[in-house]
């Protein structure tokens, strides 16, 4: 096997096995104890055992197994055989893990319950693998119909924590409202980083000023596209001019914005989030 198959295995074997023993803890330690739910199949896993008493092991992987199975014709045979042993190796520990009652609090529950077991999806997802089949639910829905992917994850938990409220209270349900979004945030930090990027595209008469601001000042890459000026304040004008685009993080787009203020106020500025990036110059250069 090459060396680098090798660590890559590892690695996602380290994360997911990180990802299950926390989002065990999220369950275990605060939402299970306390009878509060969470988003997705996780919650709907929290329900049945609310409503049942059955173990939620058996939900957590009778549930997701039809998503799984999903997974493995719309993503891949790997991505479906990592999940599978993620969520059962999940089943298994919450299972037969036993903590103390870690707080009483519901505020503090639903916040850390949520931040845990969102700390135990993101590494999973950083492995490869899920814990939670919502989101490919969401990507085949998604691919048949006019929704996207966040419409499709916003309608299945509303409905959710809608079935909790009626069936449950309201204010289990909006305690549990909480626990998701404290725990959406968690995956999307852990998915995005603090350094979350932004691709940023700017239109100007004073394109080079930019560029050098950009390159020399900020010490970033940029990247200058050449076209031509189709219909704006101006009317239509079919000059030639240079379009600039560069990736910067969130936390630089200010000074960006502000320097392109100062050199071009009426330059057309457009930002996206980028969600991946790979080869490049994403990091500052080297000053020499």
């Amino acid at each position: 096997m090459p060396a680098n198959r090798a660590k890559d295995i590892i690695k996602s074997v380290c994360l997911i096995t990180m990802g299950v023993a926390a989002a065990s803890i999220g369950l275990k330690g605060f939402l299970l104890p306390n009878g509060f739910l969470d988003g997705g199949v996780t919650g709907i896993s929290l329900l049945c055992n609310l409503l049942t008493n059955i173990d939620v092991s058996i939900f957590i992987v009778a549930i997701n197994a039809p998503f799984i199975w999903l997974g493995s014709h719309q993503i891949s045979i790997s991505f479906a055989i990592k999940s599978t042993l993620a969520i059962s190796l999940l089943a298994i520990v919450v299972h037969f893990l036993t903590l103390p009652v870690i707080t009483e609090d519901k505020l503090l529950i639903a916040v850390f319950g949520g931040f845990f077991l969102g700390t135990g999806i993101g590494l999973a997802m950083r492995g490869g693998a899920v814990i939670d089949g919502t989101e490919v639910l969401a990507v085949y829905i998604s691919r048949h119909t006019s929704l996207t992917v966040s419409d499709v994850i916003v309608l299945f938990n509303s409905t959710l924590f809608l079935v909790a409220a009626l069936l449950l209270d309201i204010e289990t349900a909006l305690y549990s409202m909480l626990t998701y979004l404290a725990a959406s945030k968690t995956v999307e930090f852990l998915l995005n980083g603090i350094e979350e990027y932004l691709g940023v595209t700017i239109i100007s008469h004073q394109a080079e000023a930019i560029r050098q601001h950009i390159v020399y000042q900020m010490n970033r890459g940029i990247t200058v596209y050449k076209g031509e000026s189709g219909y704006g304040k101006q009317g239509e004008i079919a000059n030639e001019r240079s379009i600039l685009f560069c990736v910067v993080t969130r936390l630089e787009v200010t000074a960006l914005l502000n320097e392109i203020e100062n050199i071009d106020p009426v330059a057309f500025v457009l930002q996206h989030p980028i969600k991946e990036t790979k080869g490049g110059m994403i990091k500052k250069r080297p000053l020499h």
